[in-house]
């Protein structure tokens, strides 16, 4: 059995020294990179090879990978890289990692055409100048022999390894069972479904609802295709941090478990790893990541084999047992998951590790050519996260309080920022009574000021440390991915300014500038197709066309509802249908609001959640609640909870409870929470959940219209009963809970409304 390994790969393991060093970044787009590449072929004429396939082998050892370009007459391998900023900035242990990388190709072109020297060069393009340089050497074929065989002796121990693992775990995973005696009712076909999209190498689109157990339903089809298919890693993402849970106990009845449990003899041998995002994870936000700056970035290359090992044994990388290994080897515990995610078997994390523009997994996938079976947990939020991801903001007012603390070096290139940006609200007009705008073509004249802003700030972090927090710091990632986003506008997408108040001495208004992305789909599509395969879960993927119109999948992915195992004896469903809870009839709604909560709650003692649509709406009825109805307990979501605090919030719900706890809908409690039988016997839907209607969502409405036909339906509606039956979904968790959900407003009786609703509830009943 051979292992096979890139050659980006192979050099990263076992050429890379030294400091963790991300100072000579940004590193340029993925475009901006091709465009390069193109460049440098264009610019050497005929006789250029590119993107030259090459392979060779050593023992048990399968190096693959392409070459960027071969000179024929000059015989010379070029390893080509694209940069912004100093050349000479750049950190040594790059740069010898590029040279391992050009030496490696040209052993590979030598062994291939049976060369006996060549010229090896690396070509570094400046993409802002467009300047060129070549630094050159050269080489005999039996040094290049030497070099290779080096690198490869390096790690032929680890690929050992590597295969005794897998050789392990495939054997174990062919053996796997179901963790219970049975399915639940549904399970079986949802099993079946994912199993077969895999086999397959399609995605599929699977609504099933709450309570069927999705998470187990969805991880052991993919667990038992792993050895078969083959895959090289299972992702399991989430929207939310409540679904990695979830995924980290089904994994835990499989039999992977952390290392030192009680049951460890009897272990899974599956290595999981939790991928945190790196504020989380940070020991030292107030320091640059580089090895001047940073203890843990300090000779984080030279450590990390040893943390690397020990973290493989262990398996289990939740972040405790992560942040654990790191510091008892001093390194960086976020780096030091970045890492991991070459040598696990199964990921958690989130939905951005794919699908974001800067996608560490999908990028890996790439690079490395992995076949990767992807599970997305609570898929409806995917619209809303993707178009987050394909947005970008520039805030007027953080840049203004930037501006007086800028160091010297950096003052023209922001006053030039400065500048085109007041221009652009002037131009743009932006007059007294205009609070928002959307314009018809980009900023070239400010995108071009920020890409020579960053190039100044990345000249200037090289010297100097920022802090991660740094106001500077946040100023640069935000420009770096406003011109990004630039790149890539289109009709998905609106450019858009908003008035912001001069403060203090300012005599002029700023305007925060937005590329808002309306339809993610162009963007997640090439995500989907490098999967090898996947399914979108939710118990809300419904209307179809409206999520494969806005997320991009593929054409030939079905779309399956499973039916619910639930019976309609567990639930009463009643409408208010004379009772509205428009925004110009709250006042009057209080009053009839506290009356219902009340009364069902002295038909039926219990805990209950009542959702609304805001914090202020919900303030209203609950005081309302408690001065009419003071015996009745209640519990309220603050607008700012930390974890701690929803603990606490869900903790009053216990099965021998009583009262009432308010929540916004569409917040962290109307979804992804499990409150199985008497600790939630019945919910209050105040709301349709429609979004506010304001300039921003009207614009994208229009969009939506203009683009599909149906932009009140893609832009409100739609998402708005998404989160109604999310919310609603929270009652009936298991087949002997009983509950009853009210949904109080006159909408919920339209012909419309009562189509989204789930297939199983029962027939309303139309209360007055």
């Amino acid at each position: 059995m051979s292992y096979r390994i890139a050659v980006r790969a192979l050099c990263e393991f076992a050429a890379k020294a030294g400091d963790l060093d991300l100072r000579f970044t940004p590193s340029p787009t993925a475009l901006e990179g091709i465009a390069g590449h193109q460049l440098i072929v264009e610019r050497r004429g005929e006789g250029y090879e590119s993107e030259i396939s090459l392979a060779g082998h050593y023992r048990q050892l399968e190096v693959r990978g392409r070459a960027d370009g071969f000179d024929t007459r000059a015989n010379r391998l070029e390893e080509v890289k694209t940069h912004r900023g100093d050349l000479a900035r750049q950190p040594a242990n790059q740069r010898a990692l590029h040279w391992a990388q050009a030496r490696v190709y040209a052993h590979l072109l030598c062994v291939e055409r049976g060369l006996d020297q060549i010229s090896v060069a690396l070509v570094y393009l400046d993409i802002v100048s467009q300047r060129e340089t070549l630094i050159e050497e050269h080489r005999s074929a039996a040094e290049l022999r030497e070099h290779f065989d080096s690198l490869c002796h390096g790690f032929l121990a680890w690929a050992q390894q590597e295969l005794l693992h897998r050789r392990r775990r495939d054997e174990a995973l062919r053996a796997l069972s179901f963790p219970f005696a049975d399915f639940r009712q549904g399970q079986r076909p949802l099993a079946e479904s994912v199993y077969k999209a895999i086999h397959t190498r399609r995605w599929l689109m699977l609504q099933a609802p709450t309570g069927i157990g999705k998470t187990l339903g969805t991880l052991f089809p993919m667990l038992k295709a792993m050895p078969g298919e083959p895959l090289d890693k299972i992702a399991f993402l989430t929207a939310r941090n409540t679904g990695q849970r979830l995924a980290l106990d089904a994994l835990e009845r499989f039999g992977a478990r952390p290392a030192g449990s009680t049951e460890e003899a009897a272990a899974l041998p599956l290595r999981v790893l939790v991928l945190t995002s790196r504020d989380r994870s940070c020991e030292h936000p107030d320091k640059a990541c580089h090895g001047e700056s940073c203890p843990l970035a300090a000779g984080f290359y030279d450590r990390l084999p040893g943390a690397r090992q020990a973290a493989a044994t262990r398996g289990w990388l939740d972040r405790e047992t992560l942040r654990e290994i790191a510091l008892a080897h001093e390194v960086c515990p976020y780096y030091l998951g970045q890492e991991m995610a070459r040598w696990t078997d199964l990921v958690v994390g989130d939905v951005n590790y794919w699908f974001d523009m800067h996608a560490m997994l999908f990028a890996l996938a790439r690079e490395q050519q992995w076949q990767v079976g992807v599970l997305v947990d609570e898929a409806h939020n995917l619209v809303e996260r993707g178009r987050g991801m394909y947005s970008a903001t520039l805030d007027h007012a953080a840049f203004r309080r930037l501006k007086p603390t800028l160091p010297a070096p950096l003052k023209r290139p922001m006053s030039r920022v400065a500048s085109a940006w007041q221009a652009l609200a002037e131009e743009g007009g932006l007059g007294e009574n205009d609070d928002y705008r959307v314009m018809q073509t980009l900023p070239g004249k400010l995108i071009g000021a920020l890409q020579q802003a960053c190039s100044a700030i990345v000249e200037y972090q090289s010297e100097q440390p920022i802090a991660l927090e740094s106001e500077l710091q946040r100023f640069a990632f935000d420009a770096q991915h406003f011109c990004r986003i630039a790149e890539t506008f289109g009709d998905h997408s609106l450019f858009d300014m908003t008035r912001q108040p001069p403060r203090g001495r300012q005599r002029h208004a700023g305007a925060q500038l937005t590329l808002r992305n309306v339809v993610p789909a162009p963007f997640l599509a090439p995500r989907f197709a490098a999967a090898h395969g996947g399914t979108l879960f939710s118990a809300t993927l419904e209307p179809e066309a409206y999520y494969r119109d806005l997320l991009g999948l593929p054409a030939e992915a079905p779309w399956l509802a499973l039916d619910s195992p639930f019976d309609l004896s567990q639930l009463e469903v009643h409408v208010a249908q004379r009772l509205s809870t428009r925004y110009r009839d709250r006042a009057a709604s209080l009053e009839p609001l506290a009356e219902r909560i009340a009364s069902q709650f002295q038909a039926r003692r219990g805990n209950y959640l009542a959702f609304f649509s805001s914090f202020a709406y919900l303030e209203q009825v609950a005081d309302r609640l408690a001065e009419r109805f003071p015996a009745v307990p209640q519990w309220r979501q603050a607008s700012r909870m930390d974890d701690s605090a929803r603990e606490a919030f869900l903790a009053r719900f216990e099965s021998d409870g009583e009262g009432v706890g308010f929540a916004v809908l569409g917040g962290i409690f109307g979804e992804g929470i499990d409150l199985p039988g008497e600790r939630l016997i019945g919910a209050f839907i105040a709301t349709l959940g429609l979004a506010q209607v304001n300039p921003v969502n009207e614009q994208m409405r229009a969009r939506l219209q203009t683009l599909y036909g149906r932009g009140y339906d893609y832009a409100y509606f739609f998402p708005g009963m998404q989160k109604v039956v999310q919310a609603a979904g929270r009652v009936i968790r298991s087949g002997t809970d009983e509950g009853v959900i009210h949904l109080l407003d006159d909408r919920f009786a339209r012909r419309e409304a009562q189509a989204l609703l789930p297939s199983w509830w029962p027939t309303p009943r139309f209360d007055g």
